[in-house]
């Protein structure tokens, strides 16, 4: 058998990932007459046309073509030389015909430059030259497919433009890139589509475009062309101001939120907000809160609702649940004009098994690792990333600068870095393997952290990335050239996970446990801190945060405000999961709204109100963020008042100066019992005012009388020269600041 018929019998029998060597226009010589020979291929045609643009009558000739194999037609143009403009039309029995362009006429859609910085793994924008992309090439519209494949035998376009059939459509393999693509004339943006792939073993799989920037809603998996991002955005000057802030200085008050479950609309079958819906309810209950950002449980595209979003299978795509790409814009956009910063959650740490998506994509173990011991996370039953190849760092870091670019958000929070970081993470011995030198540490995801922070950074200044890393890895929030990973802000869970033990506890035995309000501070200016109280916290029988906390209905409430109080005025950024503004007694529930009938009780409506204040004190007061990276921004007054369960500290804005008198005194109150004649030290002689009470009537507490003005006192206290003379109110924060 000749090289040909060798080309010819592998196209007919699905398993060429060359078609373009045999299909499309070629130059040719018939009979001694140079020309251009033009062949087609559709598997169930009785015959063939080829429609020649004829340019000097403006019109077209059509040219039989004849068959050469079953399925296979062709014609000899003499005369002419590619590149041919035409059509094909195929006739099948019946009478039906099909006409389209011929995608095998056009040269390959991605240039040696892109395909050297994708094998490269520094492709900072891949999304643009992989996936689909509706485009225009020689005077025709259509779309070009491209996806790594670098194993399959053959890989097609197959979608509802082509009646879902993997034979008609086989792409062009560039060289040993493992890059197969092809333009397709005539489809337009909303068709649906995935690549048919032929496994080395000869396995057909059907798989969802690992970078398709648009899904079908679940249950559907397949893959929608987008049309070119067009979306008329009005948040220039949030944009601008962006660029310039330095975000461990300015106040940060983030609200987590859950899109499907924030708000539904119970007269429509409990269906959730859409993002258009959500946009403007969102931003004005965030801005009366006195928040400065939301935070998105993941809005990429993922097929189970119960995994609230963290096991993807469209890492470049928002979910179609709620609307469209453009619809996920308007959000971010109302939320931008509203002066709400938007931060996702973005999980790299593992992707499902759903075979239609990333699982052995080409038949192997493609995105992730062939072995378990790598490659698989047995406590979610997910897959993890082979961070080792560039590839899927290419892919992944794409991702990350895909939703800050095309999107507008503010930055990422990286969800299960603990598990990245550690080749033991749950895992037994003999369930891991050990790194190239021995050791427990995941080499491969450590550089590709640095990589993706160093990338996030470079393009797209102010944008920040969060870690959620639960251990005590060093160097988390350092830069990457000092031998760090990079990120801008570190979960402190430690601080959570103590803080919320402490407040469960009955308030008679808080006296021996008070070190877990003070402990966090010996590690405060390790890393640069957000203090989450999140979803994880209340859920899975952990019990709402009211629930959690002790005592009869008004001492839950009490001892809510104070921890509040005490996560608003410390340092560090604050995170609080929606719902907790209503203090509900069911735990988060996803497939259900916000129980926002609770805003009519009376203590309801005193714990917003304690929000509110909380919020407006926070972004007016310096002292309470712009200090945050340094230790001269906070003082213990007093943290040793055990038998009384009293904490009292004081935030300062070190920018200004220790005189400026930009400075708050902070006094916690941990126990039901008021406390009369409370001494606390203070730095600054004269009056002080009160700025907080936490047991005001309007807030739903006791109201019992403080001393709203006071002048301090000659009395040295707490090594201050001067001391206040003070009521403390039970279960209660006062925060208090120089009169001016």
């Amino acid at each position: 058998m000749s090289a040909d018929d060798a080309r010819v019998a592998a196209l007919l029998a699905g398993t060429s990932s060359s078609p373009h060597d045999l299909l499309g226009a070629h130059p040719a010589v018939a009979d001694g007459v140079a020309g251009t020979l033009v062949r087609a291929m559709h598997p169930d045609a009785t015959g063939a046309s080829c429609l020649l643009a004829d340019e000097s009558r403006g019109g077209v000739r059509a040219l039989p073509m004849h068959a050469t194999e079953p399925g296979l037609f062709e014609v000899f143009v003499p005369g002419a030389s590619p590149p041919l403009r035409y059509s094909l039309r195929f006739d099948f029995e019946g009478g039906a015909t099909w006409e389209r362009g011929d995608p095998y006429r056009f040269l390959p859609t991605l240039g040696d430059l892109d395909i050297h910085l994708l094998g490269e793994g520094t492709h900072r924008r891949p999304w643009q030259c992989l996936g689909a992309r509706v485009r225009t090439i020689d005077g025709e519209a259509g779309v070009s497919f491209a996806v790594w494949a670098p194993t399959a035998r053959r890989v097609s376009v197959v979608g509802d433009f082509c009646g879902w059939d993997g034979r008609l459509l086989p792409m062009r393999a560039l060289g040993a890139s493992g890059i197969h693509e092809i333009f397709v004339p005539g489809v337009r943006a909303g068709a649906l589509y995935k690549y048919e792939i032929l496994t080395e073993q000869g396995a057909l799989r059907t798989k969802t475009d690992p970078f398709a920037t648009e899904l079908e809603p679940p249950p559907g998996s397949a893959s929608r062309v987008s049309a070119p991002d067009a979306y008329a955005w009005g948040d220039a000057e949030w944009m601008s101001r962006r660029r310039s802030r330095d975000w461990q200085r300015e106040p940060m008050l983030v609200y987590e939120v859950h899109l499907g479950s924030w708000m539904r609309v119970p007269e429509e079958g409990n269906r959730p907000l859409s993002y258009r819906e959500v946009a403007p309810r969102l931003a004005e209950h965030v801005r009366s809160l006195g928040f400065t950002h939301v935070q998105l449980l993941p809005v990429m595209e993922h097929p189970f609702d119960g995994s609230w979003g963290y096991q993807v299978t469209g890492y470049y795509a928002p979910t179609g649940r709620f609307g469209s790409p453009d619809d996920f814009r308007f959000l971010v956009d109302v939320l931008h004009r509203a002066g709400i910063g938007v931060l996702l959650d973005w999980v790299p740490a593992h992707f499902p098994r759903d075979d239609f998506a990333l699982r052995r994509f080409d038949g192997t173990a493609l995105y992730e690792h062939e072995d378990p011991r790598l490659g698989e996370h047995q406590d979610w039953g997910t897959l993890i990333f082979n961070y080792g190849r560039p590839e899927v760092r290419n892919f992944l870091v794409g991702s990350a600068l895909s939703w800050i670019e095309r999107f507008h958000a503010d930055g990422l929070r990286v969800d299960a870095v603990a598990s990245m970081l550690y080749l033991d993470y749950s895992r037994k011995a003999g369930e891991w393997l050990p790194n190239r030198w021995g050791g427990r540490e995941n080499v491969d995801a450590i550089d590709f952290l640095r990589q993706v922070n160093d990338a996030v950074h470079e393009e797209h200044p102010g944008a920040i990335v969060v870690a959620e890393e639960s251990t005590s890895w060093g160097g988390v929030t350092r830069a990457t050239h000092l031998g760090g990973l990079g990120f801008d802000f570190k979960w402190n869970m430690g601080w959570m996970h103590d803080t919320l033990d402490y407040f469960e506890r009955e308030p008679v035995h808080r006296r021996w446990h008070q070190d877990q309000i003070t402990f966090a501070m010996l590690y405060q200016y390790s890393e640069h801190f957000v203090d989450p109280i999140s979803h994880d916290e209340v859920v899975h029988g952990k019990r709402s945060l009211l629930d959690k906390m002790p005592g009869d209905e008004w001492q839950k409430f009490a001892n809510l405000r104070a921890l509040l109080a005490y996560q608003w005025m410390r340092p560090g950024k604050v995170l609080q999961f929606m719902g907790f503004e209503l203090a509900p007694w069911n735990e988060w529930n996803h497939a259900s709204s916000l129980d926002w009938h609770l805003e009519s009780d009376p203590l309801r409506r005193g714990l917003r109100r304690w929000v509110e204040r909380l919020g407006d004190v926070y972004r007016a007061s310096p002292a309470l963020w712009r200090g945050d990276p340094d230790p001269e921004g906070f003082r213990w007054i007093d943290c040793a008042d055990r038998e009384q369960s009293v904490v009292a500290f004081l935030r300062r804005d070190p920018v200004a100066g220790a005189e400026s008198g930009d400075l708050l005194v902070v006094i916690l109150n941990l126990t039901p019992e008021p406390r009369f004649g409370y001494r606390v030290g203070v730095p600054l002689a004269g009056a002080w005012v009160e700025v907080l009470d936490g047991d005001a009537a309007e807030f739903g507490g006791s109201g019992l009388p403080t001393r709203r003005r006071v002048e301090s006192e000659p009395v040295p206290f707490h090594g201050f020269d001067q001391s206040l003379h003070l009521v403390l109110p039970p279960l209660a924060a006062l925060v208090l600041a120089p009169a001016l």
